[in-house]
């Protein structure tokens, strides 16, 4: 479910309000910094995200503007306590809409930069391990498998 590409949100209603909510609760609980419905099962076009200024909420995103690089150790939700140094832009401008449906933008450098394309990553169907090179992705899937062995 993880590396499907998600459906665009078309109905804002209460239900879509309680997906939010529920996925604040779940992000917050797990404790992380942003969290996309796909990593809870639903393929939504949705996520949520704290980057240090207050829970968001952001449906149907599209990063619009990327510039710089910056390299910084990451981890996943979706992979708990593995972390690697991924290479991104170091800014990002991205476009979407609140629960109401209106139209929304957010535009940050390093962390809120970070946290927009990761999850917009989940919501396109990509998992932070393919932004690995391929020695490092055969190494992290390995780890993850011995893991699971466990």
């Amino acid at each position: 479910m993880l590396r499907i590409s998600t459906r665009p949100v078309e109905v804002f209603d209460d239900a879509l309000r309680r997906l939010a909510d529920d996925m604040l609760a779940t992000m917050y609980d797990a404790p992380g910094v942003g969290l996309a419905a796909p990593q809870i099962g639903v393929q939504k076009r949705i996520c949520v995200f704290d980057a240090g200024d207050g829970p968001r909420v952001l449906v149907n995103p599209e990063i619009v503007e990327a510039s710089g690089e910056w390299e910084f150790e990451e981890g996943c939700l979706s992979v708990p306590g593995h972390f690697w140094n991924i290479t991104r832009p170091a800014y990002v401008r991205a476009v979407g809409q609140d629960l109401d449906g209106a139209r929304v933008e957010f535009a940050g450098e390093e962390l809120l930069g970070r946290v927009l394309q990761h999850e917009t990553d989940h919501l396109n169907g990509r998992l932070l391990i393919e932004r690995l090179d391929r020695a490092a992705r055969k190494a992290a899937l390995r780890d993850i498998r011995n893991e699971s062995a466990e």
